[in-house]
């Protein structure tokens, strides 16, 4: 998948900027359509609700600024799950958190770093088709999953993280959001836990284009091949609960529940909020960080005779 065939809308009206911004996105092969201000964007998108992939939105613009879009963005079932990146000369906690709170999940501000620009518009491209794919995969599944009530497993690669992934989210009552969620806490478990790769590593390996090698590398190192992640999956008649335990050292885990100003301007580090925010009814960190349960409540639904699975 070549992520650099996307289509961008940058939202800027500010000649000058625009410019530099279309050129430097232009460079890397993407496309790029220009508005000058949020009524035009809003206008482009009704016009062709599947034709983007990222904005890049300014926030001070005449007629609808770039909070107005957010928000208009955000509480339309047609545009909510688009990556918006906002890119702002106001870079106080305040504006950032308010753009974090609407959606807004990665910030740029002026004057940009082309390497900055481009790795947090990979980011966003790689979100957004990852939860395409996600969401598409667990439409088209079979939901036999209902049936299982105790479950315990155990992966050590991202990609078998993935597809627990998959499976758990086909028996919650909405899979589409309980996906998203799992799949970021089952990824966390590996690279941060298992393989004991910091925040400030990841923003590195991310911006160098190297997260993947190190990942490969520290699977296959002596240090880190023998760990697991184990997953329990419990089944009752009120709701799932799903705890990811991994054997790593653990890390501060109560900073990153909510959305930190602070991290707005990196390329990753927004999963664990969303995830609270938006995938489960309850989540709670235990002990130093390395276990986590979230619950998914089934509201009444009936749910069949099940069986255990060990």
């Amino acid at each position: 998948m070549n992520s650099n065939t996307a289509e961008i809308l940058l939202v800027e009206d500010e000649d000058i900027i625009a410019m530099i911004l279309e050129n430097a996105l232009q460079l890397q092969g993407y496309q790029v359509t220009l508005a000058e201000d949020g009524q035009a964007a809003w206008e482009i998108l009704e016009a062709a609700p599947d034709r983007f992939e990222t904005i890049l939105l300014d926030r001070e613009m005449p007629r609808m600024d770039g909070m107005a879009l957010l928000r208009r963005l955000k509480s339309s079932p047609r545009h909510a799950q688009i990556p918006v990146i906002m890119e702002t000369a106001a870079g106080d906690a305040k504006s950032v958190r308010e753009g974090l709170e609407e959606g807004a999940y990665y910030y740029l501000t002026k004057p940009f770093q082309s390497e900055l620009l481009l790795s947090v518009v990979q980011a966003a491209l790689q979100q957004y088709r990852d939860q395409r794919e996600l969401q598409e995969s667990v439409r088209r599944a079979e939901r036999p999953f209902v049936f299982l009530e105790r479950g315990e497993f155990k992966f050590r690669h991202l990609e078998d993280g993935r597809m627990l992934a998959h499976f758990f989210a086909r028996a919650c009552p909405q899979p589409e959001k309980s996906v998203l969620g799992l799949q970021e806490l089952l990824v966390n478990a590996v690279e941060h836990g298992n393989l004991g790769i910091s925040y400030g590593e990841k923003t590195r390996l991310l911006v160098n284009d190297t997260w993947h090698e190190e990942i490969e590398r520290r699977l296959a190192s002596p240090e880190y091949c023998q760990r697991q992640v184990a997953v329990t999956y419990e089944r009752d008649a009120d709701c799932i609960r799903i705890t990811i335990r991994d054997e790593g050292s653990g890390f501060d885990w109560q900073k990153y529940l909510d959305f930190d100003p602070e991290r707005a301007f990196d390329p990753h580090g927004r999963g664990i909020a969303m995830a609270r925010r938006m995938s489960f009814d309850h989540m709670e960190y235990q002990g130093n960080g390395n276990t986590v349960v979230v619950t998914v409540m089934l509201g009444g639904q009936h749910q069949p005779h099940a069986g255990s699975l060990n």
